[in-house]
């Protein structure tokens, strides 16, 4: 049986789906990365020797969001969508490799110092209001959703609004 571009969306997003009744069932946990990075973060820096328990942020939760609570099954999923993307990508025979996007070369220039600081702003910032919202698009998108949580309805249409007014101003209103 072969799979139309057209009934992709519905296969993959029915998987997911089972997919996460499997780990809520299994394991009782929902979908979610956001927290891997400040838990990484947290857990880099007192293996440093940089003393953070005075911190708000890491007596918050009980000290869970902290790398006290890490390594954890969340690292794993964010490695494997990863591990995944790359093998899709692979496999499909889809795999490249750029430089630069072309849309952000013709916008931007080709300045690779531009690029990195750019990507550093906006995933610290990206990274920031994903814990102000409590959680990732990918753990609202997926997870909160299928609670039905008002919030995460909130929260995912707001990381959409976000998304669209941020490219429209970075890309002067051009398609994607």
């Amino acid at each position: 049986m072969t799979i139309s571009s057209k009934q992709k969306p519905y296969v993959f997003g029915a998987l997911a789906g089972l997919l996460l009744t499997a780990s809520v069932g299994i394991a009782g946990e929902f979908f979610g990365t956001s927290t891997t990075f400040p838990r990484a973060s947290t857990w880099l820096l007192t293996t440093l020797g940089v003393d953070i328990s005075g911190l708000a942020f890491a007596q918050a939760s009980g000290g869970s969001l902290t790398g006290a609570s890490f390594p954890d099954w969340q690292l794993l999923f964010v490695i494997g969508i990863g591990v995944g993307a790359f093998l899709a990508a692979r496999l499909s025979g889809t795999f490249k490799t750029e430089s630069m996007p072309p849309m952000w070369v013709e916008t931007m220039g080709s300045s690779r110092g531009k690029r990195i600081a750019f990507s550093l702003v906006g995933g610290a910032v990206a990274m920031i209001g994903a814990r102000m919202a409590g959680g990732c698009p990918s753990g609202h998108g997926v997870s909160g959703m299928s609670q039905l949580g008002l919030s995460s309805l909130i929260a995912l249409t707001m990381f959409f609004v976000g998304g669209v007014a941020t490219a429209r101003v970075l890309y002067k209103g051009g398609a994607a």
